[in-house]
């Protein structure tokens, strides 16, 4: 978009009383914003604006506003970001269905065709380890087999679900909750980077707006838009992310859930969804029997006809097959191990790292272990 088509949508977006709905149905009717910037009172009235609220968009844009656009375009330029609007052909086509799509749309990195076919993974950012690794595994699968990854770059689960979505060198988007030239949290700095190189960040903020609370529950419906399901891994009663379910929901997408323990206070939300009707995720292949019949034959052609396990199992040695069975997908320390298959420290270590190193377990901080 050229510098004067966007200094055009920021000043109608600048102006007090225009909110996204009603910017996009004065464009609709006036063709481009800077129509409906040159348009009479009168007009305006006609189209369903106040008096008021006409007067508004009919007076020049303050002096510190201007200012402040110009900055921001010129941030846009020097940033090499690419800015999309509602009507322009590469905005997201899934994103235009939603009641309420964002206007304008900041992005850096590259939004694909092959992102049609998109989950959000979001969850608790005070994640367990487990939780952490089940929902990289989940999002490594489901992103080695062509289906991008679209979270909101948070601590926790968002963060699991795009290295996820990297190891299975797969496409990750990732929505954030502040401008496009900030990132949030700030030691995320490279995880922002590889996903701009295998994927796109993207956000509806002004260049420059900060990461304030209330910018990220409305975020969510842009996470929820892109996809054509949400998958909650690990959220508690009150995380943000049972917000992106329930939006999923009223904009007509399928809503998943990794069960937990029912004790955990950290997989009370995400199980609350899975008794409210939520569809039970254990593995990526069940998201993707869920999502297959909606594809069009484009679409389905580009995915596989069914996931196959990313580590082959093989066969066990006595000893290791007794320490994997005494692993479940919660993690256990070494001494739970020792203590509930009778094998030496050492034997238990030795099956633990030849598992590990076959795939077949992974090590969590302080000698805890979990099946993969």
């Amino acid at each position: 978009m050229d510098a004067a088509a966007l200094t055009s949508w920021l000043i109608l977006q600048a102006v007090d009383g225009v909110g996204d709905r009603t910017l996009l149905k004065l464009v609709h009717i006036f063709g481009s914003p800077k129509a409906v910037l040159a348009a009479d009172v009168d007009a305006l009235v006609q189209a369903g604006c106040s008096a008021e609220l006409a007067a508004s968009v009919r007076r020049d844009p303050e002096p510190g506003i201007r200012r402040e656009i110009d900055r921001q375009i010129k941030a846009a330029e020097r940033l090499k970001i690419q800015v999309l609007t509602l009507f322009d052909p590469s905005y997201p086509a899934r994103l235009k269905t939603i009641p309420d799509p964002p206007p304008v749309l900041y992005v850096s990195g590259v939004l694909s065709a092959q992102d049609d076919v998109a989950v959000a993974i979001v969850g608790g950012r005070r994640a367990t380890p487990s939780g952490r690794a089940v929902t990289e595994e989940i999002a490594k699968e489901l992103a080695g087999g062509g289906v991008t990854i679209v979270s909101g770059l948070a601590r926790g689960i968002d963060a699991a679900a795009h290295r996820g979505a990297l190891a299975g060198k797969g496409r990750t988007v990732a929505v954030l909750g502040c401008g496009i030239d900030r990132t949030y949290p700030p030691e995320h700095q490279q995880l922002r980077r590889t996903i701009e190189e295998h994927g796109a960040v993207i956000s509806e903020l002004p260049i420059g707006a900060s990461p304030l609370s209330h910018h990220f529950p409305r975020r969510n419906r842009i996470i929820s838009g892109l996809t054509i399901g949400v998958l909650v891994s690990e959220a508690a009663k009150d995380s943000g992310s049972l917000i992106t379910a329930k939006l999923a929901l009223e904009q007509g997408r399928d809503v998943f859930a990794v069960p937990g323990p029912v004790k955990e206070e950290a997989c009370r939300g995400s199980n609350g969804l899975i008794k409210e009707g939520a569809k039970l995720i254990e593995r990526a292949q069940d998201i993707l029997d869920e999502i297959l019949p909606q594809l069009d034959a484009r679409l389905r052609a580009a995915l596989p006809s069914g996931a196959e396990p990313s580590v082959p199992r093989g066969v066990l040695r006595k000893e290791d097959a007794l320490v994997y069975e005494t692993l479940s997908y919660d993690a256990r320390s070494i001494d739970a191990i020792i203590e509930t298959t009778g094998l030496s420290p050492a034997q238990v270590s030795a099956s633990l790292l030849s598992l590990e190193l076959s795939g077949h377990v992974r090590q969590l901080p302080g000698q805890q272990y979990m099946k993969m």
